[in-house]
């Protein structure tokens, strides 16, 4: 006689498989009866694909010694199920329920796991986890599952909501930053759900996103910035961070106090102007020669010889930078008048001789020429053609002064 169980009933003829031959249930079937009076049987390691009818079903060796128990046994199989809030929110309580279709006995105990590990080694005879107060920390996947049962529920992830904590921006490169680099400025914000993140220069917005990147960072891009996390429930801003861009000189030029006509006597002021960072050294030049440093090139008393070109060198580590030149123009009265006469070797009456006036001035003198003891000029020019003997003198003058030469006595006999 063979005795065994099947989830088939007879079809076509043919007899339905014993189930303790069927790969899928072999190793989880076992008989614990003799097969004679009791053939109670065990299942383990169950799983919905189980649930179905079976049939407990003998033969025998005589003619038509075949018996089959209908309608058979149904075994339902029901997965256990964590229920979860939707919305948590930090500071709330929350309670988890592991549900199951099955009627349990009132001995079942509940085992609840957190990111697949065990929350406590206490066994709850409770089917709900409470959590009092629940933090950002509490946030993951939870399962359940009945002491002495293998079989543990489909996780459930509870995600707690929160808001941000004071935002904080990171720099990268750190350490100096210097013209042409490339920068990445990060906003460190943790809340749930994510934070919409904008980013301000003073009270400029200049970006959103965790990151704000820069690349050939110039000069003009140094300042204070700092990024705002926005959540539902408010915002939050970060410290103010400094970028401090570092370059070589530029915009050199050069100013000149007073402006204007400079005049012999005049104190002057001449200074350099430098964009840098770090500041720059600077150093002066008339023409090529080295005459100063400092921003500030200070000439009192200014006299005709500081008449020339003037440029200021801006120098720091990163490089340097040459003003365009400027020029000291300066005023002055003639000075140094004095006569002489064109032609050398002997004169005589009605030959024509001339004499020349030379001074140095500036702007450059008119000049006006006088015969000694005559009130009224005789000529002007700086040259003049004297036709008879006499003491002739020149007088050279301009907006600043003037001044006479001296006489020159012309002396052309009759032939």
């Amino acid at each position: 006689m063979k005795v065994f169980w099947t989830k088939t009933l007879v079809i076509d003829h043919v007899e339905p498989p014993d189930l303790s031959e069927d790969p899928e249930y072999s190793q989880r079937l076992q008989y614990l009866g003799d097969k004679q009076q009791s053939c109670t049987i065990r299942l383990s390691h169950v799983t919905q694909k189980d649930e179905h009818m079976y049939y407990f079903k003998f033969i025998t060796d005589k003619t038509d010694g075949k018996w089959t128990g209908y309608p058979g046994v149904t075994l339902a199989v029901t997965d256990l199920q964590v229920e979860s809030p939707e919305r948590v929110t930090e500071g709330d309580s929350v309670r988890l329920t592991c549900k199951s279709s099955c009627a349990l006995t009132d001995g079942a105990t509940f085992i609840w796991y957190r990111n697949s590990q065990p929350l406590t080694e206490r066994r709850d005879r409770n089917n709900q986890l409470l959590l009092q107060s629940v933090r950002r920390e509490d946030a993951g996947r939870y399962n359940c599952a009945l002491h002495g049962h293998t079989y543990i529920s489909p996780a459930v992830q509870l995600s707690v909501r929160y808001p941000p904590v004071n935002p904080v921006i990171f720099i990268s490169p750190s350490g100096e930053i210097v013209e042409g680099d490339s920068v990445t400025l990060s906003c460190s914000s943790d809340s749930n759900p994510p934070a919409e993140i904008s980013w301000f220069k003073g009270g400029t917005t200049v970006g959103s996103g965790k990151i704000y990147s820069i690349s050939k960072i110039s000069s003009d891009h140094s300042g204070e910035y700092k990024c705002k996390s926005r959540y539902e429930h408010g915002e939050k801003y970060s410290d103010v961070v400094t970028l401090n861009v570092i370059y070589a000189p530029k915009s050199v030029s050069v100013s000149i106090s007073p402006s204007g006509e400079i005049v012999e006597g005049d104190s002057v002021t001449l200074s350099c102007s430098s964009d840098s960072n770090p500041p720059a050294e600077i150093s002066w030049f008339k023409g090529e020669t080295f005459v100063g440093s400092g921003r500030i090139y200070s000439i009192s008393k200014i006299s005709s010889d500081h008449s020339g070109e003037y440029k200021c060198k801006s120098r720091n580590k990163h490089g340097e930078k040459y003003s365009d030149a400027v020029t000291l123009n300066i005023m002055y009265p003639p000075r140094n008048v004095s006569v002489s006469i064109v032609q050398s070797g002997q004169f005589w009456e009605r030959d024509s001789v001339t004499l020349i006036c030379s001074s140095d001035s500036n702007p450059p003198a008119e000049i006006i020429w006088f015969k000694e003891n005559q009130s009224s000029a005789v000529g002007s020019g700086q040259s003049f053609s004297a036709l008879q003997s006499g003491r002739f003198y020149c007088e050279a003058h301009n907006q600043h002064g003037s001044q006479r030469g001296i006489q020159f006595h012309c002396y052309c006999p009759i032939k």
